[in-house]
């Protein structure tokens, strides 16, 4: 398990589109946990260090990263929602 992940996306040119560390301390971190509540996903803990990022892609290819602070290593869960059903 990857204890401190960081989450990356990026576009095909390898653009960084966003990043987060530690979501709870994101201003979006309310948006977050309601579209978690909304896709039936797993809560996430307000306090713990998962990443979440929940953005808005115009159609396309994009590639997420997933690393540890502090150049930790570990193993990492990436899962990806259609919050508004994929419209």
């Amino acid at each position: 398990m990857l204890g401190n992940p960081t989450l990356s996306v990026f576009n095909v040119s390898g653009t960084l589109i966003a990043t987060n560390d530690d979501w709870g301390n994101a201003t979006s971190a309310p948006a977050i946990a309601a579209a978690t509540q909304t896709v039936g996903a797993q809560p996430l803990m307000g306090n713990g260090q998962d990443s979440a990022l929940l953005l808005t892609l115009a159609p396309g290819v994009y590639s997420a990263q997933v690393s540890g602070v502090g150049n930790t290593s570990g193993i990492a869960l990436v899962e990806i929602f259609a919050v508004d059903g994929g419209r």
